[in-house]
């Protein structure tokens, strides 16, 4: 049987309704999981009863989190935040990790990972960091590579694309910061920005600051390699 893939949804501001992104659907069933889309429940029971349920959990992208999860106050050029999604994710984070059951974010889900373990984020990288950035919000289509990121050598990033120097598509504005243990920085930006975390105690928990469902729709083999050890490893969660 296909391993069962927890898929966090977005909402968006004054509709009542769940919202998921096609490419993420597509790069999960390409790789040979089943994705199943996860509303906002906040009730203990309900968020143990899913990650009992499912065999992986994919924490997918969309708007900016909530800074009071990291003890801080809101930034100006924070944009829009859903509460509802932020504490859903970082309870289900959480209780997945406890579980040691696999994980993979990308962008967003990649700082609402570090934040279930107590790590934070920069609000915007363009007012929070020195020295001169690349262009992270890149004006060429979703599934161009625009910039090159390092990967640590022998971690599950460089393992799963078999690259050491990966070119990624990038969107985003915000990025981790602060990445405590068991998480380490598996791929860095030429300007110093966090692009990959991994846990070095978990079965497989990594995050990606890029989009690599778009890349991979395109064909791009680092992207490819990255969902399929994810799925791989909720296949060998599911056969347990």
């Amino acid at each position: 049987m296909k391993p069962i893939i927890g898929l966090t949804a977005s909402l968006e501001l004054g509709r009542d309704e769940y919202g998921i992104q096609l490419a993420d659907t597509e790069a999960i069933l390409a790789a040979g999981g089943l994705p199943i889309m996860l509303p906002h429940v906040l009730e203990k029971t309900d968020i143990d009863e899913i990650a009992e349920h499912i065999d992986g959990l994919f924490l997918a992208g969309g708007y900016d989190i909530d800074p009071t999860l990291f003890d801080e106050e809101p930034h100006p050029n924070l944009g829009v935040i859903i509460p509802s999604r932020d504490a859903f994710e970082v309870a289900l984070a959480k209780k997945v990790l406890d579980l040691n059951k696999p994980i993979l974010g990308v962008c967003r889900g990649a700082q609402i990972l570090n934040i279930a373990v107590g790590g934070d984020m920069y609000q915007d990288i363009t007012a929070q960091t020195t020295g001169k950035l690349l262009q992270h919000q890149q004006r060429a289509p979703k599934f161009h590579g625009s910039h090159f990121i390092d990967a640590t050598e022998g971690s599950l990033l460089h393992r799963l694309s078999g690259l050491r120097r990966l070119k990624v598509n990038s969107r985003h504005h915000q990025a981790n910061r602060h990445v405590p243990e068991p998480f380490i920085v598996s791929g860095v930006s030429s300007d110093g920005i966090v692009e990959a975390i991994e846990s070095t105690q978990h079965h497989f928990a990594l995050g990606v600051q890029w989009h690599p469902e778009n890349m991979a729709k395109a064909g791009d083999a680092a992207s490819i390699g990255i969902f399929a050890g994810f799925i791989e490893a909720c296949r060998e969660e599911g056969d347990d």
